[in-house]
């Protein structure tokens, strides 16, 4: 039974904390002499109780509920509101830092982003929490990726037509400092698309994407079931379909297509979501951008004190690369961003890790637990 089903949704982050921290495999027999790295686990400890993971028994916000305001404006209240909460509960694990909160406005006028980072911490090395309220006019090359990705977006925007957007998103990309404490990237958006110059006719489209997926460099398949069933509980409270559709989406976009391997261990993803009412995708998103909190920061609090010494350390950078592989190569936000004129650039590439490290010709010695994650990347499994 998972950890969803054998209590309730609202004590499942605790209860995955409490019961798992002494379990066989947090104990990673290591001789003295091979501690050269890993001084901070120490000085770290998790707290009684991880803030914000109770998504589901909290009061409403207001903006949850208020129908009479337009969707993009919940929408920004939303993401303002979910980069504050995850940014207290990544900040309960680290006791030498705090994100620097850095609030920033387009050049031209048109939109606004609140980054929050946080470097060389004891628990993470590095981790960004951003959100972007920004508008602008879409570039026919935009255009034309936004009409191959999906048929039924060719179908509304006329070739010969120019076109506005409008979007609000949070983005976070979370770098732990232990290599057992897994990578983490989640990104929830609403982008509206509308006729040059012509808001007031309402948008031509509307959508929500996002989604949230987890990279290990040493798998631990109970963190990777407990992951994936909190996610899936979201998703069942809106639609039984979404998390086998999701997941299946996720495997297939994050994956490395010139290593022949996913860039992690899943999760959901999806875009281009309208396939029911404005009101109740935001209601989605909204518990689905939640539940990350409790699905990833008890694994973090988990992992990062265990002992680690230079050969994790060493393959946490190797498999970092690979992340950044996926980020500058394939990942269609960063593209978006980059193609975006008057962007900021700084704030796209957050997701870079601080370190990372590519060898020649690395192959993992056979039958290792580098093995194990490399054979687990090259194959999909269901984990919930």
């Amino acid at each position: 039974m998972s950890c969803i089903g054998a209590a309730t949704a609202a004590g499942a982050a605790g209860l995955y904390l409490g019961l798992q921290m002494n379990t066989k495999e947090q104990v990673v027999p290591v001789k003295p002499a091979e501690l050269v790295l890993g001084s901070e686990v120490g000085s770290l400890k998790a707290p009684a109780v991880i803030p914000n993971t109770d998504y589901e028994n909290e009061p409403k916000p207001a903006y949850y509920t208020d129908t009479s305001t337009p969707m993009h404006e919940r929408m920004e209240s939303f993401v303002l509101d979910l980069q504050n909460r995850l940014v207290t509960a990544l900040e309960s694990l680290e006791p030498s830092k705090k994100f620097h909160r850095d609030r920033w406005e387009r050049e031209d006028g048109k939109g606004y982003g609140i980054s929050c980072v946080m470097q060389d911490g004891q628990a993470f090395e590095k981790a960004g929490v951003n959100v972007s309220v920004i508008e602008g006019t879409l570039t026919q090359g935009q255009l034309k990726s936004m009409r191959d990705r999906n048929p039924q977006t060719a179908k509304k925007l006329d070739a010969g037509e120019e076109y506005d957007f409008r979007v609000a998103g949070v983005s976070v990309v979370v770098h732990p400092r232990n290599p057992y404490a897994p990578t983490a990237h989640k990104n929830y958006r609403r982008f509206e698309v509308y006729k040059r110059n012509d808001k007031s006719a309402g948008p031509v489209m509307a959508w929500f994407g996002g989604g949230a997926d987890l990279t290990p460099a040493y798998l631990f398949e109970d963190d990777v079931k407990y992951f994936h069933q909190t996610l899936k509980h979201a998703c069942d409270a809106h639609d039984p379909t979404y998390y086998p559709r999701f997941k299946a989406w996720c495997d297939t976009y994050f994956r490395n297509i010139h290593r022949g391997e996913t860039r992690g261990v899943g999760g959901i993803f999806f875009d281009d979501l309208e396939d029911k009412s404005p009101e109740e995708l935001f209601r989605f998103a909204y518990d689905s951008g939640n539940s990350f909190i409790r699905a990833y920061v008890p694994i973090v609090a988990k992992r990062m004190t265990m002992p680690y010494t230079l050969r994790e350390r060493n393959w946490q950078l190797i498999r970092r690369g690979h992340y950044a592989e996926f980020n500058l190569v394939y990942d269609r936000g960063t593209k978006f961003g980059l193609m975006t004129p008057g962007a900021r650039i700084e704030s796209i590439l957050m997701s870079l890790p601080l370190t990372a490290r590519w060898e020649y010709m690395n192959k993992p010695t056979p039958g290792s637990p580098e093995e194990k994650l490399l054979e687990t990347v090259r194959t999909t499994t269901e984990w919930a």
